[in-house]
């Protein structure tokens, strides 16, 4: 008999990226399980690469947007599709409205925001014993009595040669020495690394023939251009011009990726490629990059993490202090080191 499962997704393209090993658990629970996401436009490039997935819903509900009649008639709408189980990933109130109206028997998720009548499965977070957000979701493939079954396996995204060349042919790029830079961090300034030193890092590689990509989204543009500025306009700038599954593809042809703590240092620990990760403001004990490829930079201040947007002492020393070269060596070990 088939198994089927709707998951709801999260609304950070990390936290999709993060998702990904509770999917590998949740089709090995039992035989002839079938997985359908209900996520966001933009996240069905991530979710695309996920084997786990068999068909991918659009949830076509912004962020903050309560409109309590459409999630009733989109919960009916998904009733169609028999669904013995819903698990529940965001822990908003609103994103459990959808999966009651649906009337799908077992609906599975932390309790969240006051949703204990909207959720059946419940499981109660343990911040201590579930430090890190991959492990959060993983336990949800469990029952709420069992400890997480440890080890989790590391997320990954599929990706293949033939796409990326596409990639590079669409955006006439070679593939000679690229190093990728990730200079945005949706969350806020506080956990961007300077333009300053990402220029002053860019010309260290710069001089050993390595090209510089900046890789973002359009509100990364600025920053990028900046960065490029400053690099004497020898980096190339294609922050708003790629979309998801191509800046998937080319981090994947990177000799190394320098990012913040932000959804592409998931993606770039995904695909396999090496990534140093500077970290400043958030945890690298809560989302680190998974992968055993990665080296994470961070002065370790006593006023981080903070998990502020913006440095609420308005220095930002966990970031401006930390050097360019400081990074620049940690890239240099984990190529060296493959």
């Amino acid at each position: 008999m088939t198994y089927r499962i709707l998951v709801i997704a999260p609304s950070w393209i990390g936290d999709c990226v993060m998702t990904q090993p509770l999917l590998a658990r949740l089709k090995q629970r039992q035989d002839h399980t079938i997985i359908d996401v209900y996520a966001a436009n933009w996240s069905k490039a991530v979710f695309s690469r996920m084997p786990e997935v068999n068909n991918i819903i659009t949830n076509p509900f912004g962020h903050g947007d309560v409109k309590l009649r459409a999630r009733f008639r989109e919960g009916r709408a998904l009733s169609k599709n028999h669904y013995q189980e819903v698990v529940v990933l965001p822990g908003s109130l609103k994103s459990a409205l959808v999966p009651f109206f649906s009337g799908i028997k077992r609906r599975t998720g932390f309790l969240g925001e006051s949703r204990r009548g909207l959720l059946n499965n419940i499981h109660e977070l343990d911040e201590m014993a579930l430090p890190l957000m991959v492990e959060r979701y993983a336990k949800l493939a469990q029952s709420p009595i069992e400890a997480l079954q440890r080890p989790i396996a590391y997320p990954r995204l599929q990706v293949n040669n033939a796409q990326q060349q596409q990639t590079l042919q669409d955006l006439q790029l070679s593939t000679k020495d690229a190093v990728v830079f990730c200079p945005g961090a949706e969350y806020g300034p506080a956990k961007r690394w300077p333009a300053e030193h990402y220029a002053d890092l860019a010309q260290r590689f710069i001089k050993e023939g390595k090209q510089i990509w900046l890789i973002g989204s359009q509100k990364d543009h600025d920053i990028a251009e900046q960065i490029n500025q400053l690099s004497l306009n020898q980096c190339i700038n294609l922050c708003g011009k790629t979309k998801i599954d191509q800046a998937i593809d080319l981090i994947a042809t990177a000799k190394v990726v320098v990012c913040n703590d932000s959804g592409l240092m998931h993606v770039a620990a995904a695909v396999g490629t090496p990534v140093v990760s500077v970290f400043g403001s958030s945890s690298p004990h809560h989302t680190p990059p998974l992968s055993q490829k990665a080296k994470i930079v961070s002065l370790n201040l006593d006023c981080s993490p903070c998990f502020e947007r913006v440095c609420p002492l308005g220095h930002t020393n966990c970031l401006n202090q930390l050097t360019p070269l400081s990074v620049y060596l940690a890239a240099q070990e984990l190529m060296t080191s493959l």
